[in-house]
């Protein structure tokens, strides 16, 4: 059970502004042959996008600071986030597990009052694959290991 709390705490961290690495965590478990990938992918992607959804909040909440010296974004820099998140919609919500565009995305979404529900199933979708792709892979290098 430790393993599964361990890569729900690093999915969840990663998907937050904090730094984390939730993908190292997933292969050291599945190669640690202890754990049912399956359940760990649906560990990680559950954190995963439970930690996204505090970066949803935090976008929702941020306009009432944009004024504020320590804002970290211009009123153009907003515009322009989005001007872009209107152009590609919710569905650029697909690509919420890259690396640091994904947490601004996710932020963005918030902000622009995207729906939770949506932007959950969205997200759980894109973040589902990156972690299926990558045990894929992993299977597919250590095959003997696993």
């Amino acid at each position: 059970m430790t393993g599964y709390i361990g890569l729900f705490t690093a999915a969840f961290i990663a998907a937050t502004l904090l730094p984390m690495q939730s993908e190292a965590v997933l292969i050291g478990l599945m190669l640690s042959d202890q754990y049912a990938v399956a359940g760990l992918l649906v560990v990680a992607t559950v954190g995963n996008v439970l930690g996204s959804v505090v970066n949803w909040f935090l976008g929702r909440e941020a306009l009432r600071f944009k004024h504020k010296r320590w804002f970290p974004a211009t009123d153009a820099q907003l515009e322009r986030a989005e001007r872009w998140y209107r152009r590609y919609g919710r569905w650029s919500l697909l690509a919420s597990w890259l690396p640091v565009v994904g947490d601004a995305l996710t932020v963005i979404a918030g902000t622009l009052r995207e729906p939770l529900w949506s932007f959950m199933a969205i997200v759980a979708v894109g973040k589902g694959a990156r972690y299926v792709a990558l045990a894929a892979l992993t299977l597919a290098w250590f095959p003997a290991d696993i």
